[in-house]
């Protein structure tokens, strides 16, 4: 009788099948996953910039007409109503204080628009969830794609602006990409656990937005961080967008370098940020289709 030998043991089948987190935790392990996927970000992106203006008259007009609504009125109740100035600027004119403002707000919009929407990604795509094999860790990326798409609307405004009342623009204007960084990566790994967090407790949205009303009020979007007493001005220093939009002015608006030393601990505390949002996504993806 022809005894039957056991089949081998697949030592690697446990591995090939599930991802370790220290996989997940490699950031060139992430960025390949995302350049692999680049093609299908792209197209979603597209998706969702058409979506904002479709059935719209104006269409992308509102992308120019609404900052620039919101702005005059901003720059009449600080600039005018409460006599506010900037350190830094050049003149102390309302038009020098509406260009700040409106650098403040560009960076500040990017990540509202991304944070607010993460919570509902997974949850309103649920077909992506549990009738096809999606990578949907690229749902945030596009989001956060057509948020910058839409912030360069209201960049051209800022630039145009800028060169009316300055009659030139800064050098530094080639170091903005190196300024996105550490806004992108912070707002992509915030929305990669609010979008997984969203799943599982769907009360995350209305609290959201509350916490990101308050995150507009305690960044120096409006004043100059120096407009505080000392010991408020420790608290806004603990908030990363501070870093951020004071950078997006210091190169856009100034022709000031970064400051390379703030510039790099808040680009590495961002990107363990994106790392941990990343791990806490691909992790829990797997439950997904259990809850929804």
């Amino acid at each position: 009788m022809a005894v039957t030998q056991p089949h081998p043991v697949e030592t690697t089948t446990f591995t090939s099948q599930r991802d370790s987190a220290r996989q997940y935790a490699n950031p060139m392990t992430m960025f390949r996953r995302l350049w692999a996927q680049r093609e299908l970000i792209y197209q979603f992106t597209k998706r969702d910039v058409q979506q904002r203006y479709r059935g719209s008259y104006l269409g992308v007009i509102w992308s120019f007409a609404t900052p620039l609504a919101l702005l005059l009125v901003y720059t009449f109740v600080f600039s005018v109503v409460f006599q506010a100035r900037w350190e830094g600027a050049v003149t102390d004119s309302h038009a020098e204080f509406a260009l700040a403002l409106f650098a403040g707000l560009i960076a500040f919009n990017i990540f509202a628009e991304t944070v607010t929407a993460a919570p509902t990604l997974i949850i309103s795509n649920p077909n992506y969830v549990k009738k096809v094999v999606f990578p949907l860790e690229i749902l945030a990326v596009s989001k956060l794609g057509s948020a910058v798409v839409n912030s360069l609307f209201s960049l051209v405004i800022l630039l145009v602006g800028a060169l009316v009342v300055r009659l030139s623009l800064p050098w530094t204007l080639i170091l903005l990409p190196l300024i996105y960084l550490p806004l992108l990566l912070l707002c992509l790994g915030l929305s990669w656990f609010l979008a997984s967090l969203g799943v599982f407790i769907r009360d995350i949205g209305p609290l959201l937005t509350v916490i990101v009303q308050m995150l507009f009020f305690l960044t120096p979007i409006f004043y100059p961080i120096s407009a505080l007493p000392e010991r408020f001005q420790i608290l806004l220093m603990l908030n990363p967008l501070t870093f951020i939009v004071n950078h997006f002015r210091r190169v856009i608006l100034w022709g000031q370098l970064p400051d390379w030393g703030e510039y790099g601990l808040i680009t590495l505390a961002t990107l363990v940020v994106c790392l941990l949002g990343y791990i806490w996504f691909m992790k829990s993806k797997k439950t997904f289709a259990d809850v929804i």
